[in-house]
């Protein structure tokens, strides 16, 4: 397995994402790529999807667009209609 220090998979996070791009990159596997987050603390991006959901149905509440908020968060116009569609019938089962 190639080498990475912690700084060094940090700074592949960020450029390429996730697990399986770093992992192409390499020449690894995602799940070596998961264990060396692990084994270094690092935690995944995907973490961070929950408030950034919220986030995302809020300002769908407040009046903007599905547009609005797609491009707010670089994302496509399908996948924030279907954050905002789950997550609002998350909420309704509660």
């Amino acid at each position: 397995m190639a080498k990475v220090n912690k700084q060094q998979l940090i700074a592949l996070q960020k450029k390429l994402g996730t697990d399986q791009a770093i992992g192409e990159k390499l020449g690894v596997t995602r799940q070596a790529i998961h264990q060396l987050r692990n084994k270094y603390g690092i935690p995944s991006l995907i973490a961070k999807n929950n408030e950034r959901n919220k986030k995302i149905v809020a300002l769908y509440k407040s009046g903007k667009t599905g547009i609005e908020i797609a491009k707010k968060f670089d994302l496509s116009q399908s996948q924030t209609y279907r954050i905002i569609a789950h997550n609002l019938a998350k909420n309704k089962k509660r």
